[in-house]
């Protein structure tokens, strides 16, 4: 369990969003602001069209929650109406108004689908956005019920939601290194269509966010969470070969007075060479077979570099120096990931977020330069030369992330201010 992140702040179980002022509200993300829109004209049920293409958000105790969504039993309270009549009534919230994580209250993500047969028999009424200028109630009854199913089936796509530059209008950090570290993750929000610069992390909802670490990072535990956060952070993760073929270029550059391009031949060679000489019992088959490789992967960063120059990942004349961006552009997300899975505390979280930030502005010059690395980086590790999806859907997030007015990279400048 989640005893860590007692030493968080956490009283707030559920959102409480106040109007100041009762103007206009600065609603904290585009889905909020359109659904304030509708409360004013009172259009129930665009606002439920809404809901069925994002899903909505559920609190559970963590010790009750389960991954399967249909076994999950809702939160329900009595609420007495100003008519004298006691109704039962269960709240479910979008991403934009959830509060920090809590260590024993966990947010589940639902489809308005699913929530049409989860919701228990005997609630009278559904909550939306409880306690937040954006609040709508719903009568719940079997034809309700059939008009929630009927508009999941009409409009919930989840692969609708991904590959989005989403920006958060309320709730960021200031500039500054956290901002930045936030921002070094952009590539994974943008693919997965979440908030780029959010501190309050809940993802896909909590069990998702801990199936997410288990099936793909084999992370079960906050252990687990600590060790793999450290390799990213110190960019062990990635195989040190890769660094090591790309740092001979840079070495026989520098030696040659960084005249144009070096020579593909003169590069293996010095490659193989350099292995043969620091590479302890350099002896057999085995080893051969490696500097082979190693041989063969200058081919095959020259070919990448070819290609991003095309597509205009890279300039004329650039190469990429580093695939340290691969590790800390990825450990931008691990230290959302571990808050949203209840692995780290918010001040863990903080500390890796700005980590990853001194070590992206301490390796690259821009934008650019670290995006051309880490699209390296994801090449190297599971495209191998096909150009297909690995490579074209990172592609295209890297031009999103360029050119969208919102995108981080284009409000948070790459170097800060020094104090």
């Amino acid at each position: 369990m989640y005893a860590v992140g007692e030493q968080d702040d956490h009283e707030d179980i559920f959102p409480v969003v106040e109007n100041e002022g009762g103007g206009h509200w600065q609603a904290p993300a585009d889905l909020e602001r359109r659904l304030y829109k509708l409360t004013a004209v009172d259009e129930s049920y665009t606002y439920l069209r809404a809901l069925a293409h994002h899903g909505v958000y559920h609190p559970m105790p963590i010790e009750q929650t389960t991954r399967a969504p249909g076994e999950r039993r809702l939160w329900t309270s009595e609420v007495t109406g100003s008519d004298g009549v006691v109704r039962t009534m269960t709240q479910v919230y979008t991403d934009g108004v959830l509060p920090p994580p809590h260590p024993y209250v966990v947010y589940e993500f639902i489809t308005l689908g699913t929530l049409a047969d989860v919701v228990p028999p005997e609630v009278d009424v559904l909550v939306v956005n409880a306690a937040t200028p954006c609040q709508v109630m719903f009568q719940v009854d079997d034809e309700e019920r059939e008009v929630w199913s009927d508009l999941h089936e009409e409009l919930f796509d989840p692969e609708g939601l991904l590959n989005r530059v989403v920006t958060r209008f309320t709730g960021a950090p200031g500039s500054g290194p956290l901002l930045h570290g936030l921002a070094c993750g952009a590539h994974l929000c943008y693919y997965n269509g979440d908030p780029w610069n959010t501190l309050d992390w809940h993802g896909a909802g909590y069990s998702s966010e801990v199936e997410r670490l288990e099936d793909f990072w084999d992370v079960g535990d906050r252990e687990d969470w600590l060790e793999i956060q450290q390799r990213l952070l110190e960019c062990e993760v990635s195989p040190w070969y890769w660094d090591f073929v790309l740092g001979a270029r840079l070495a026989l550059r520098k030696e040659h007075g960084d005249r144009g391009p070096v020579d593909a031949g003169l590069w293996r060679d010095c490659v193989e060479s350099t292995l043969r000489r620091v590479v302890e019992a350099p002896e057999g088959a085995e080893f051969e077979t490696f500097i082979a490789d190693m041989r063969e992967m200058v081919g095959k960063i020259l070919r990448y570099e070819a290609r991003f120059r095309a597509d205009g990942l890279l300039g004329p004349d650039e190469t990429v120096r580093t695939i340290a961006a691969w590790d800390l552009g990825r450990g931008s997300k691990m230290a959302r990931w571990g808050r949203g899975a209840r692995y780290a505390t918010r001040a863990e979280m903080y500390d890796a977020l700005q980590r990853v930030s001194a070590g992206v502005r301490g390796t690259y010059t821009s934008w650019a330069e670290f995006s051309a690395a880490y699209v390296m980086g994801r090449c190297l590790h599971f495209d191998d030369e096909h150009f297909g999806d690995w490579y074209t859907s990172v592609l295209e997030a890297h031009h999103a992330l360029t050119r969208a007015p919102r995108s981080p990279w284009n409000t948070v400048p790459f170097q800060l201010p020094t104090s």
